[in-house]
């Protein structure tokens, strides 16, 4: 039995096998939308009531009043007192070098003057209340909660509401810990589609948000796309992805594991590996093969390698980059002697890890940019969660009674020529007549 996916650039069927390969149908099923929908209805109509009911029935809780579901501060603060130093430690480190990253990407208002005294410029303001979702269930997310709060804070967020879920009352106390290093204002122990409409159209305890951040599973997903509208969204993902270009250099041990680290994630995440080199893609398979029955998650991994992942023989670095912005992954290593050289080349990538040392899992904990990436290609339009996400930009203008004229004149002779007189009579009110 195959192990993961070999492919040939080389071969007339490749790029079909490839388009195929990486193809991600991001649009759920009927089944969940109708149940979506329904959710969404009633979470709107009835409030915490339908919180409680959804709740209760879908992660298996017996909670009669809404205050069940609310973490005070006072949890949050004993939650990080009761973790480990050592996982207290890493979470600070972590925030510390998340929060210092995304200060560089704080923008400032700004404005110019024109000689005839008209100003033009551009306002900053952050959003007043962000709602981030974090996962729940399968596994615990700590590294989310900091991922998409700490950008929010460091943009000036005023209030930041985090909904988690707690199947059959089970709650990590390190997503807690996470959540009080983050400086989130209030926790809700809320998840699914459920939660989304709580963030979006509020209830009579869980205010409403202006955007929301966060992964989850198709439920959450399908719910974020109904909302989107009434409330600002960060981008709907798929599954995590990697590709690693590699020159043949690097110990297949650790490319082999590199591409486990996303496998890990669930059957449907996506490894690829691409090199000119059919010896070292041979021995980073013989890696794969002794490695992998050692792997706490190996029955996700293996299916998700056969499923999505694959080994790619190309003829050079050349036919690498061009692959590589074909696929516009989520996570690109590039695993090479002088990474620095492929930058101007590579268009489409979420995050870039450069150098052999640098592996992605870093990325996704600790080095500091944030983890939250564009998937399924999207990163051809679309960039990582950053404070810009939760910043708003407004437009200023501000005529001198000169500019008003002189603008008012070019903006008549348009206004009459798309036949909107209204706007062409308002600008010409303030033309100035000739003394």
């Amino acid at each position: 039995m195959m192990l993961i996916n070999q492919l040939n650039a080389a071969d007339s069927s490749f790029l079909p096998a490839l388009d195929k390969l990486i193809a991600w149908d991001m649009v759920s099923n009927t089944d969940v939308e109708k149940t979506v929908i329904d959710i969404l209805h009633q979470v709107r109509v009835r409030g915490d009531a339908a919180l409680i009911e959804y709740s209760n029935r879908f992660d298996r809780r017996d909670c009669t009043e809404i205050n069940d579901f609310c973490i005070p501060a006072e949890q949050l603060q004993a939650a990080l007192e009761s973790i480990d130093a050592e996982t207290r430690s890493a979470l600070e480190i972590a925030a510390k070098r998340i929060r210092d990253y995304h200060a560089h990407q704080l923008q400032d208002s700004w404005q110019y003057q024109e000689a005839d005294g008209t100003v033009l410029g551009q306002q900053i303001t952050p959003l007043e209340r962000v709602g981030i979702y974090v996962p729940g269930g399968k596994a615990s997310y700590p590294s989310s909660v900091l991922m998409n709060c700490i950008p929010a804070r460091v943009a000036g967020v005023s209030e930041v509401i985090m909904m988690v879920p707690a199947p059959d009352n089970e709650l990590s106390p390190i997503v807690l810990a996470a959540a009080a290093i983050a400086g989130v204002d209030k926790v809700f122990t809320v998840g699914g589609a459920q939660a989304i409409a709580a963030l979006a159209y509020g209830t009579e305890t869980v205010p409403k948000v202006d955007k929301i951040v966060g992964p989850g599973n198709i439920y959450v997903a399908t719910a974020k796309r109904m909302v989107f509208g009434a409330v600002g969204l960060d981008m709907v993902a798929g599954p995590s992805e990697i590709l690693v270009v590699c020159d043949g250099q690097t110990d297949p041990d650790w490319i082999a594991m590199d591409l486990f680290s996303q496998a890990e994630h669930d059957e449907d995440a996506q490894s690829i590996l691409i090199a000119w080199d059919a010896d070292y893609l041979k021995a980073v398979y013989q890696s794969i093969e002794r490695l992998l029955p050692d792997m706490e998650r190996r029955d996700i991994i293996a299916k998700s390698l056969a499923n999505r992942g694959a080994l790619i023989l190309v003829a050079g670095p050349e036919e690498a980059v061009t692959l590589s912005n074909r696929i516009a992954p989520e996570h690109l290593e590039l695993s090479v002697e002088d990474p620095e050289s492929w930058l101007p080349k590579i268009r489409h990538a979420g995050a870039i890890f450069m150098g052999r040392h640098t592996a992605e899992a870093l990325g996704d904990y600790c080095a500091g940019p944030n983890h939250v990436l564009p998937t399924s290609a999207t990163s051809r339009f679309s960039s990582p969660l950053g404070v810009y996400d939760f910043q708003k930009r407004s437009s200023l203008i501000y005529c001198s009674e000169q500019g008003a004229s002189d603008l008012g004149k070019v903006a008549s002779v348009l206004g009459r020529g798309e036949s909107l007189t209204a706007h062409a009579r308002s600008a010409e009110y303030r033309i100035k007549t000739p003394d």
